[in-house]
């Protein structure tokens, strides 16, 4: 950066020293008015910029840039263009911040805000237009996430009629159930030891039904599931055996493929 200014520097002295020959051997050559003024946009440079120089009166080299205050190589017309005419970068106020990327946990959030004034002719720069820190998200939902559902394969229909039931005994009222789709995100290696858990791989989509014997007063089997957001369940008759899962879709009226599982 330095030798290019010097380089530059003696280029300028050689056209000095030519001219100056011209001038003895009777050639007239025409007076160049040059500095800032005369520069390209932007007329001056924030910062050591070696690109933002100019030519004198005398053909030798300027610079326009703040750093030239500090090598006593500016322009002529540095004072007068560059600093009376600088204009500063001006900012608006700060955004609100955003919400957490995570609903549950750690997560980040930012916030940013909008150059009202951009600077011009070596004004300030703009400051940082964007800020983030760390967040806890602790959603409404977050609760609901921390339910482990315990399942079982569909083989164990709890909706039968009992037959050691006394006609006066009262009778539990039978709620319709519901099924959910689940993506599987992760299955443990003790899933491998039973056939039908075995079936709980990674990406498999599964149908998990919710019989009215499993619903809690909310009618609502536990841990199931939450959409966009990973869950976790546990086999209840292989040991071992438990997960991560998705919830894609829910259906209110149906009835699961064979091979499914059941909420407990």
């Amino acid at each position: 950066m330095g030798a290019h200014r010097r380089s530059s520097a003696r280029f300028g002295s050689v056209l000095s020293l030519c001219g100056c020959l011209a001038l003895l051997c009777g050639v007239a050559v025409p007076r160049v008015e040059a500095g800032c003024r005369e520069r390209d946009s932007p007329n001056c440079c924030t910062g050591r910029n070696n690109d933002c120089f100019e030519y004198t009166r005398r053909k030798t080299v300027c610079y326009c840039d703040t750093y030239c205050q500090k090598t006593g190589d500016c322009c002529d017309d540095y004072q007068s263009v560059c600093l009376i005419s600088a204009i500063d970068c001006t900012v608006g106020s700060w955004g609100p911040w955003s919400p957490c990327t995570s609903p549950c946990g750690v997560g980040s959030t930012e916030r940013s805000r909008q150059v009202s004034v951009p600077p011009r002719n070596g004004g300030t720069p703009c400051p940082d237009l964007k800020q983030r820190r760390g967040c806890f998200g602790n959603n409404q939902i977050c609760s609901s996430a921390k339910d482990v559902a315990k399942i079982l394969p569909d083989s164990f229909k709890r909706n039968f009629k009992d037959p050691w039931r006394r006609p006066h005994m009262l009778v539990k009222e039978e709620k319709a159930s519901y099924c959910v789709y689940l993506r599987v995100k992760q299955a443990s290696a003790a899933c491998k030891l039973k056939l039908w858990s075995a079936q709980l791989v990674r990406e498999r989509l599964v149908c998990a039904e919710c019989q009215s014997d499993a619903m809690s007063k909310s009618e609502r089997c536990g841990g199931d599931g939450l959409e966009g957001t990973r869950t976790f369940w546990s086999a209840a008759s292989a040991v071992g055996c438990h997960g991560s899962w998705v919830r894609e879709s829910s259906s209110q009226v149906c009835r699961c493929p064979p091979y499914s599982v059941l909420f407990v």
